[in-house]
C-alpha cells in the first residue's frame, strides 16, 4: 500500500471506441489494487466515468473535484470516496494539483489537452517538479507529441522541457513508470 494520489486527465465523453473505455476501467482496477487513490474531475461519463467507477468498484478510493457549472454538460459521479464541488475549471485544476503526487494523462478532447498543457507549464515554470505520464494508446497523443518537439526543435521550448513528461503506449509500461515513481517517493520517507 502506498499513500500515493494519482490525478487524471481524461476524456468524459462516451461516444469513443470501447478500447480507451476498457483501458480506462482496467486502470482504474490496478489503481486500487495498488492502493493508489485516484483524483479525477468528478464526472460520471466516457473515461472519466470508467476509471473512477472501476477504481471504486475495486475497493480503491477517489477523489473527484467537480466545477458547478458543468453540471449542464456532465453528471457528476454519486458514490466517490469524497467529491468536491467547485465554483470554477481554473479552481478544479488547482485543486485536483494540490491533490496529486502524480498526474497521467488518458485520450480525451479539449478540457484534457488544457489540465495537462497548464499542469506542462507549471512545471516549465518551476512551480512543481510532480511526475507526468501519457498513455498514448493507439499513437492516440502522437500529434499534440509532435507539436510539443516542433516547438522544442524551433526554440519555443528548452530542450530540457521534454523530461518533463514521459511517454507510455500501453497501459502495463504507463503502470510501471507510476510504481517505479511510488517506490521513490515512498523510500524517500
Amino acid at each position: 500500500m502506498t499513500d500515493t494520489s494519482l490525478c487524471v486527465f481524461c476524456g468524459a465523453r462516451d461516444l469513443v471506441s470501447a478500447e480507451y473505455l476498457d483501458s480506462a476501467t482496467r486502470f482504474g482496477g490496478l489503481l486500487a489494487k495498488a492502493g493508489i487513490t485516484l483524483v479525477y474531475g468528478g464526472g460520471n461519463s466516457g473515461l472519466m466515468g470508467a476509471v473512477s467507477s472501476a477504481t471504486m468498484a475495486a475497493g480503491g478510493e477517489v477523489t473527484g473535484v467537480f466545477p458547478e457549472h458543468l453540471g449542464v454538460h456532465e453528471v457528476a459521479h454519486k458514490g466517490l470516496t469524497r467529491i468536491h464541488f467547485v465554483a470554477s475549471m481554473h479552481e478544479r485544476k488547482k485543486m485536483m494539483f494540490d491533490l496529486s503526487d502524480i498526474f497521467v494523462v488518458l485520450p480525451g478532447g479539449f478540457g484534457t489537452m488544457d489540465e495537462i498543457m497548464e499542469i506542462l507549464t507549471w512545471r516549465q515554470i518551476g512551480l512543481h517538479t510532480k511526475p507526468t505520464f501519457f498513455l498514448n494508446q493507439n499513437g492516440y497523443w502522437n500529434p499534440l507529441l509532435d507539436m510539443m518537439d516542433k516547438a522544442i526543435a524551433e526554440g519555443f521550448a528548452r530542450p530540457s522541457n521534454r523530461d518533463f513528461y514521459e511517454v507510455c503506449d500501453t497501459l502495463e509500461s504507463l503502470m510501471e513508470a507510476v510504481f517505479r515513481h511510488t517506490e521513490k517517493k515512498d523510500s524517500e520517507k
